[in-house]
């Protein structure tokens, strides 16, 4: 593995998060500029896709539609694979997604174990997600204490 392979997988675990991070903060309109363009957003649970966006408004207007509702949103991010090919990459991230929200005038905790597959296409010198596969694999929910 030489310098620049090093550099890139840095890269791509710094968007990756990035992404992450911009979600907690609910900031969906920076987050989807971290896709291409034209990328493709594709949700999984039980092995049923739920949802497919394509391009960064219908994006844009999902995410912020479906945080909204949440007072908490963390992304704790795991392990990550990636194989990089000049300016393409794949790679696998293992993420645990907790969301607080009130639910029947009770504050509930989802607990959601996701599988993320991204293909990642460098644009001007910057990685960007062209596709990502979230595969919900797992959740748990409970009641918060106050």
């Amino acid at each position: 593995m030489n310098i620049k392979e090093l550099e890139d997988r840095a890269l791509l675990k710094e968007l990756v998060d990035t992404v992450s991070i911009l979600a907690d903060k609910k900031d969906v309109h920076s987050q989807v500029q971290l896709f291409s363009e034209d990328a493709i957003s594709e949700t999984f649970a039980g092995g049923m896709s739920v949802l497919k966006l394509k391009g960064r408004k219908e994006m844009e207007e999902a995410f912020g539609d479906f945080l909204k509702d949440f007072e908490t949103v963390y992304h704790f991010n795991g392990q990550q694979i990636v194989t990089v090919n000049g300016d393409n990459a794949t790679g696998t991230c293992y993420c645990l997604v907790t969301l607080i929200g009130i639910e029947d005038s009770k504050k509930m905790k989802t607990t959601i174990g996701v599988i993320y597959q991204d293909d990642f296409v460098r644009e001007n010198n910057s990685w960007l997600i062209a596709k990502r596969i979230g595969n919900f694999g797992w959740q748990e929910k409970c009641e918060v204490d106050q």
